[in-house]
């Protein structure tokens, strides 16, 4: 068969076609090609993981129920599945997302800018461009909820305490990430500002429909604050703030301000809404405590953990993921006997300030019940706690029935997790079990 060039081609592309189908092309969910016969495109333009890795985040988009209303503000978010993290950094598509009130808004990078103004010799706007021509730096840090860990925070579903055995380490701890952030020191914006005197306070807002806003002391704002437009090596993604967002290592994710869009230089906090009803830890004598920044050391196992199943006894490496906000994690104990004995863990580098650290501890299980704990220690001398030493600290009897009755998180809740391994090998929360 004789054929010109131009039918050549046409036979060509409509063979190709034919024999695309005749294998069988296997499609997602969404129609994307993900078996053998991905289109180049597809494959090279930005790239897609193997239908084999199936990790995911898990959520809702309005915690508590969805109110679909148009306008209605809501919370909503999804958990990092630390389970099947390996190293230190998340992935962009598996970060944590918690957002108060509306959507992520659609912001067109060329027309975005950054304010700077208030107790300032010189009121500056920045544009993205700007920002980007500035001396950058590169950090990995984690950002982590306030109310991670803790029953009955963000994810809290009415009637299925977080705390029961069903959990996974997911739904316990997964409101926290670690990425390589990039972008620009927040005290040489504010250097070349001129802060006066007065100023002793930074209010950043966001540009999202309901304007979040947060009040830091000026001290940290120009100790280690970024405002970054970087992550893990490309663009900050829309629900982690695109174009811009603050980053403020160590403290409660509130203060991580997205879509920034303005930062004003006071001589006191703005009291908004955040910082008097809802990040507030209520004390034993009835009266809340405001600005509660750092987060304290906090470890927990993600292999073995909840919901996973060991195959036998013998060897099994237990790892998993500790942190601080107050700085380095300085050593990690490992508990294979509930707490009776204690033994130091193997530290994976890097360990990086005010970042996830990974661990590892070879254990051989002799195919006995037990529960696995692990416990950190930062390079300030902070200890992670047990329940009841945390308990005793704020002054809560925090047992199962309480969480039951609270209607909203305890804060800062860094108590040790324990996990239960059974007799066939399947492994359970155990706290308050």
């Amino acid at each position: 068969m004789n054929l010109k060039p131009s039918g050549r081609r046409k036979f060509l592309k409509k063979g190709v076609a034919l024999a695309g189908s005749a294998v069988g092309v296997i499609h997602s969910a969404n129609g994307q090609i993900i078996g053998p016969e991905l289109r180049p495109n597809e494959l090279y333009d930005y790239g897609i993981r193997s239908r084999f890795v199936t990790s995911e985040r898990i959520g809702t988009n309005g915690f508590g129920g969805r109110d679909i209303r148009p306008g209605v503000p809501r919370d909503w978010g999804f958990r990092t599945p630390l389970q099947d993290s390996v190293g230190i950094v998340t992935p962009n598509s598996l970060h944590f997302v918690l957002n108060h009130g509306y959507d992520p808004p659609d912001i067109d990078p060329q027309k975005h800018r950054l304010l700077i103004h208030g107790l300032v010799e010189r009121p500056i706007i920045f544009t993205l461009e700007e920002l980007q021509r500035l001396p950058s730096v590169s950090r990995i840090h984690f950002i982590e909820c306030g109310g991670n860990s803790a029953a009955g925070g963000p994810g809290f579903i009415p009637g299925l305490v977080r705390t029961m055995p069903p959990a996974n380490v997911q739904q316990t701890h997964g409101l926290t990430s670690c990425s390589e952030w990039t972008g620009v020191p927040l005290s040489l914006l504010l250097d070349q500002a001129g802060v006066k005197t007065k100023g002793i306070w930074i209010i950043a807002e966001g540009e999202e429909r309901g304007m979040h806003t947060k009040s830091i002391p000026i001290e940290k704002a120009m100790d280690d604050v970024l405002v970054v437009y970087g992550q893990n090596g490309e663009p900050i993604r829309p629900e982690q703030g695109y174009p811009l967002r603050l980053l403020v290592p160590g403290w409660e994710g509130i203060n991580n301000v997205k879509w920034l869009r303005r930062i004003k230089v006071t001589n006191q906090p703005a009291m908004g809404m955040k910082e008097m009803t809802r990040y507030t830890r209520l004390l034993s004598n009835g009266k809340s405590h405001w600005f509660e920044f750092e987060m304290g050391p906090k470890s927990v196992i993600t292999r073995p953990s909840g919901g996973q199943q060991l195959s036998g006894p013998g060897f099994h490496e237990i790892t998993g993921l500790a942190w601080s906000g107050g700085g380095s994690i300085q050593m990690v104990e490992v508990s294979t006997d509930n707490g009776r004995t204690w033994t130091e863990a193997t530290l994976q580098n890097p360990v990086h300030r005010k970042s996830h650290t990974r661990f590892r501890f070879a254990w051989n299980w002799d195919g006995k019940e037990t529960v696995l704990l692990s416990r950190c220690i930062d390079d300030q001398g902070w200890v992670q706690p047990s329940v009841a030493e945390l308990g005793k600290t704020l002054g809560l009897d925090l047992s199962l029935d309480f969480f039951k009755e609270r209607s909203g998180p305890v804060t800062h809740f860094n108590a040790i997790q324990p996990w239960k391994v059974n007799r066939d090998g399947s492994v359970q929360n155990a706290l308050f079990v």
